[in-house]
């Protein structure tokens, strides 16, 4: 399994999901542009002394990110009309890839996916008037809450 952030432009959510990376032994990879340079103070803050133990690649742009991953499933992560994570049976080979904390990932990149996952949360399906609402998850969040999920389903087979 590989994680993947498309774009991203917050320093502190990369450093966690690299934290969260390395304590699985998940590859981790950036596509460009980040909203960050990758010395950034808060990413290693956050990652902390753990940055020697994620195995990191970086990607200039989608299309080549994509063209090195054509034998395996590209699975994107939004916040609405994806399959519930529960209900997505996960691979060994998948990677889990997930769009920028302020837009999310394009349509044209989840349309050339191989599947939309959604994490369930009661509250999105509220009005867009409804300002009570929790509007999404943060990204480092998600990333946890999919790693988990996946690695359990792949790892521990009767976990389910």
């Amino acid at each position: 399994m590989e994680i993947s952030l498309f774009e991203p432009r917050i320093p502190q959510n990369t450093g966690s999901i690299a934290r969260t990376c390395a304590a699985f032994d998940i590859t981790l990879n950036l596509i460009e542009p980040l909203g960050y340079k990758l010395e950034d103070k808060y990413l290693k803050r956050a990652g902390l002394d753990y940055w020697p133990l994620v195995k990191l690649n970086n990607y200039p742009n989608y299309r080549i990110f994509k063209e090195s991953k054509k034998e395996k499933r590209i699975i994107a992560f939004s916040k609405k009309n994806g399959i519930y994570l529960k209900n997505f049976r996960f691979l060994e080979e998948d990677i889990l890839l997930f769009g920028r904390e302020d837009s999310g990932l394009p349509e044209n990149i989840i349309n050339g996916c191989d599947s939309l996952i959604s994490i369930f949360m009661p509250n999105l399906e509220l009005s867009n008037n409804d300002k009570k609402g929790v509007r999404s998850l943060n990204l480092s969040v998600a990333c946890g809450i999919a790693i988990y999920e996946a690695y359990k389903q792949i790892n521990y087979q009767n976990a389910n």
